[in-house]
């Protein structure tokens, strides 16, 4: 989210109080909220969506429209909202695992990772998306396509965080 300067020159406001007064009404009426360092972010991406039932994915059945629930996407996509972020995917060497180039990932920053998670990694001062792997050398990556080996880091790899949810539209 932008700061209080960034947004008065979006908005063409002229003081930080009027920012400060926006900020406020968008509280209020539950668009925005604060981190816990005070930073704002989005209250709710996407709010809440019905739920209808289920679609079979096998042989054709008749279909009844009825409303069984709701969920809040945000809520259920989303364990660590401050720990939190999205990126858009480039390449194809995670195309086995079904990620596409275009793909958006939901990842979360995290210290507890497990071999055979997706990971944002740095290795060797670059960064990836792959499988996380542990072999006889320690811990190395893995891409989910054949045209890449794997990747054995030669100085260091820093598991920045674990891909949580795939996103593709279409």
């Amino acid at each position: 989210m932008p700061t209080y300067s960034e947004i008065a020159k979006i908005v063409g406001f002229r003081s930080k109080n009027a920012v400060f007064r926006l900020v406020k009404r968008l509280e209020k009426e539950k668009f925005i909220e604060k981190d816990s360092s005070g930073r704002l972010i989005p209250k709710s991406l996407y709010g809440d969506v019905r739920v209808l039932g289920l679609v079979e994915a096998g042989f054709p059945s008749p279909a009844e429209e009825e409303l069984s629930d709701s969920m809040n996407l945000d809520e259920w996509l989303i364990e660590n909202k401050d720990a939190t972020y999205m990126l858009t995917v480039k390449g194809d060497s995670m195309y086995d695992a079904g990620i596409r180039e275009g793909d958006v990932v939901l990842v979360e920053r995290t210290e507890k990772y497990k071999e055979g998670s997706i990971v944002i990694a740095e290795v060797d001062g670059q960064w990836t998306m792959k499988y996380l792997r542990k072999g006889g050398r320690g811990y190395f990556l893995e891409a989910a396509n054949r045209k890449y080996k794997p990747i054995y880091p030669e100085e260091e790899l820093n598991i920045a965080a674990v891909v949580k949810v795939v996103i593709r539209k279409y």
